[in-house]
């Protein structure tokens, strides 16, 4: 636990640290520190040196956090001791520092010339600054200035870096004390990484509770109720999978515990699908909460909100409805050409699916050193057009129909996963369920792979399941493939990577082994 005032103190320290090594305004500091005080800190230090913070968290493995931190271009690093190392034996970019302890030697051989502690402790044994320090530089400062570069989760191709300025940061920070009406009183459980930083920046206390925050199913009810009882939280954000787990182990929970969550007033869930089903069942955990399923993504979050009465309100449809247009967020569609490929411009059209384009003043800046891909999300000026596919009811609500490159494009027109995969997954007797396209672009056939409730095989469904899903789904499919799991996205451990299905089912059809996607 640390106060606000301790906090600052050692924001102050550690960003007149990182000035006394040569850290100046524009460079970039990569940082691979796990949610908590040492990454709270150095991130509000960061932004206090002028510096510009780049954030690819475990979430995305190793591999691709590593490509992602080269695209990058760090000039410093601060990672603690297994990160440390691990970016020397990659050879990452960047100057490096460490969080945490790291024996003099090994620090020698990994490259290492500071700590966090030893910067902050320097700087207020040392004199006056060499230079004297640039105005703080906040995401609550209306600054044009660089702040940070993000990625994505890569769940449709590689992390893509994102870049923000303060004053969209801003802008995003607003819009979530607006979403959670945000008070003094409120305190924070941040059950994903990201969030773990908003708690310091709306002036409320913050905690991460006990798991692997790049397994969000590793969050249990018992951490989630011990973190929010040593803050007396109000509010939580967690994925989709995390609260799953939550309901899975609710039945542990002691009388204690059930009383901390008793406590909170609102979840927020994001970053995948989440069903109505699971929200009925954690509100269940905690009775006194609003559920919230806010919409939005790494370039711009949040853009709409919906609330689990509203999504009563609104049934089935369709898709995922996540709700209406926040204040300030511009939403419309870019209609599908015969090939699935949103040509049009943006248009407030209704019951008309296409590609999903946002305009906000929370909205990313750029994509980092991808031209071709930021010119191609940007074309319509003044509108960013997602990657993701939907459309806008009567009532003004949007529901989100999957991805733009897992738009099947059969003969008959595109079709779009995600209804037909609820429709599957209500109607049959399956966990879980995905629709791929098989075939030549335009010519596509559907192809349904689900996780069928009790072990079968691998490959071609059973007669039976196969006739219970396709009667579900209502439209024609080629072939019904069964499956021991989806794969999905690590971060969110929910984003169907339906591209590597795809790619497995026309193996499999074609006569390969069946093997694992």
């Amino acid at each position: 636990m640390i106060s606000f005032a301790e906090l600052d103190d050692r924001v102050a320290a550690l960003a007149d640290g990182l000035r006394r090594i040569g850290v100046r305004p524009g460079h970039r500091v990569a940082l691979l520190v796990p949610p908590g005080i040492d990454l709270t800190a150095a991130v509000y230090a960061c932004w206090q040196a002028g510096a510009v913070i780049v954030v690819a968290d475990a979430g995305l493995g190793w591999r691709r956090m590593a490509d992602a931190l080269r695209s990058a271009g760090p000039d410093y690093m601060i990672g603690i001791p297994g990160a440390v190392a691990a970016a020397a034996a990659l050879k990452l970019p960047g100057i490096r520092l460490v969080a945490g302890e790291l024996p003099k030697t090994i620090r020698r051989l990994l490259g290492v010339g500071h700590s966090i502690d030893e910067l902050g402790t320097r700087a207020n044994q040392r004199g006056p600054l060499l230079d004297p320090p640039p105005a703080p530089i906040a995401p609550w400062a209306a600054q044009s200035t660089e702040a940070a570069v993000l990625f994505t989760s890569g769940a449709t191709g590689p992390p893509k870096g994102v870049v923000y300025r303060h004053h969209q940061l801003r802008a995003q920070l607003d819009q979530v004390r607006s979403l959670c009406k945000v008070t003094p009183h409120d305190r924070l459980v941040a059950a994903f990484a990201p969030f773990a930083l908003y708690g310091p920046a709306l002036g409320i206390g913050a905690v991460v509770p006990q798991m692997d925050v790049t397994k969000p199913g590793t969050l249990t009810a018992a951490g989630l109720a011990d973190a929010a009882a040593i803050i007396e939280a109000t509010l939580v954000f967690a994925s989709p999978a995390a609260l799953r787990n939550v309901v899975a182990t609710a039945g542990q929970l002691t009388p204690a515990q059930s009383s901390a969550l008793a406590r909170i007033r609102l979840v927020l869930s994001a970053g995948a699908p989440v069903s109505v089903s699971l929200l009925r069942r954690v509100q269940q955990v905690l009775p006194r909460a609003e559920l919230h399923t806010p919409y939005g993504m790494t370039e711009a979050l949040p853009l709409t909100d919906i609330s689990l009465p509203e999504l009563d309100e609104a049934g089935p449809g369709n898709g995922v409805c996540v709700g209406r247009p926040l204040p300030g967020v511009q939403i419309q569609i870019s209609r599908f050409d015969p090939l699935g490929r949103a040509c049009g411009s943006p248009e407030p059209v209704v019951e008309i699916s296409g590609e999903i384009c946002v305009a906000a003043a929370h909205v990313k800046d750029r994509y980092d050193r991808l031209w071709a891909t930021e010119r191609e999300s940007s074309r319509n000026p003044g509108w960013h057009r997602t990657g993701d596919v939907g459309h806008l009811d009567a009532a003004g609500r949007l529901w989100v129909e999957g991805r733009l490159v897992h738009v099947i494009t059969t003969a008959d027109g595109p079709v779009t996963p995600v209804g037909l995969e609820q429709r599957i997954e209500a109607g049959s007797s399956v966990t879980g369920a995905a629709v791929v396209g098989v075939g030549p672009r335009g010519t596509q056939q559907v192809v349904a792979v689900v996780v069928p409730n009790s072990p079968t095989p691998v490959g071609l469904a059973p007669q039976e399941l196969a006739a219970a899903v396709r009667g579900a789904a209502g439209v024609r499919l080629a072939a019904v493939l069964a499956i021991e799991a989806l794969p999905v996205d690590i971060r969110h451990a929910a984003k169907i990577d339906r591209q590597r299905l795809a790619r497995w089912a026309e193996r499999l059809l074609a006569g390969g082994r069946a093997g694992r996607p």
